[in-house]
């Protein structure tokens, strides 16, 4: 195990590098010039070439890149250009934010998908089975913004159970971060839930119908053991693959759901830097996003070999 884990940050590394050489230089092709905005609007010629030799935007891009690279690997990923705080402090303000909703969309989707999955499969043809597919194909279907739209019609302004818009601290409250966060949380969720749903029954139909499961059951073995004891393990990995994917498309979902319900987190943060061009912002973001990403499948790569031995590396 601690080989594979090597292995995996070894490989880990030239996708950092590559992501932040991507990352860099995109974001130099972005229309409209930083110094200009700092600068003002009636600011002179001068002015702006003050600015920019302030912000070193007149050194050559590989002197830009090499000078914000070596500050990342020391942890350190500049400053922002309209507030001057580091955005080091800004990300970890609002990582908690975000990582809250994440994992209440995961602990969503996960908690649904697996009894809708198992029932589905094992109950192929009825109703049920039927009726889970139906919905699982609209839930990967509907986009999360027409969702939450929906969602806050429904149950913010027409039955007023829940909050549309604001965030509450876990610490302050957390009965109130928990009620704040219901409503984008299912937003994120259901998506997840539809993958992960089809994925499981797709397994288990695949796992029941192994030899394995045919004999268990002609020894005498009940239905519920062949599902829950045998089945239902080798199932789950493939459902833990599209788990860890969820999490790339959370980090992305979080962007639009974030700005539509008022939660003050990475998602958020990332739009308001694309509007005025805050390049190091959208740079610590897009980092840090590609690192969550990353340690995610790390864990997923190693829970494999935890579920099925015959994956263990020699």
């Amino acid at each position: 195990m601690p080989r594979l884990v090597g292995r995996r940050l070894l490989a880990a590394l030239p996708v950092l590098f590559i992501v932040s050489l991507l990352t860099f230089g995109v974001t130099l092709l972005v229309p409209g010039d930083p110094a200009v905005t700092l600068a003002g609007e009636n600011a002179t010629p001068e002015q702006v070439d003050q600015t920019r030799e302030r912000l070193g935007l007149n050194d050559p891009i590989y002197v830009q890149y090499g000078r914000w690279l070596g500050g990342a690997l020391q942890g350190d990923l500049g400053e922002s250009l309209y507030d001057q705080r580091p955005v080091v402090d800004s990300i970890l303000e609002r990582v908690p934010v975000t990582f809250g909703l994440a994992v209440l969309a995961v602990l969503f989707a996960a908690a649904l998908a697996i009894p809708s999955g198992v029932i589905s499969a094992t109950r192929r043809g009825s109703i049920w089975d039927r009726a889970i597919t139906l919905v699982s194909s609209a839930g990967v279907a509907i986009p999360n913004y027409f969702l939450g739209m929906l969602l806050i019609l429904l149950f913010a302004f027409g039955l007023g159970w829940l909050p549309a818009v604001g965030y509450v601290p876990f610490t302050e409250s957390p009965g109130d971060w928990f009620l704040h966060l219901l409503l984008p949380a299912l937003c994120l969720g259901v998506a997840g839930w539809a993958e992960i749903t089809r994925q499981i029954r797709s397994a288990m139909i695949q796992e029941l119908e192994q030899d394995y499961a045919r004999t268990a059951t002609a020894k005498g073995l009940r239905r519920r053991a062949v599902i829950f004891k045998h089945a239902a393990k080798n199932a789950s990995v493939p459902a833990i693959t599209v788990t860890g994917l969820q999490v790339a498309y959370l980090f992305g979902g979080t962007v639009i759901i974030e700005r539509m319900f008022g939660i003050p987190g990475l998602g958020q943060f990332a739009i308001s830097a694309v509007y005025v061009r805050d390049i190091p912002v959208i740079q610590g973001v897009v980092i840090v996003a590609t690192v969550v990403v990353i340690v995610t499948n790390l864990i997923v790569d190693t829970l494999y070999p935890l579920l099925n031995p015959k994956v263990r590396p020699a």
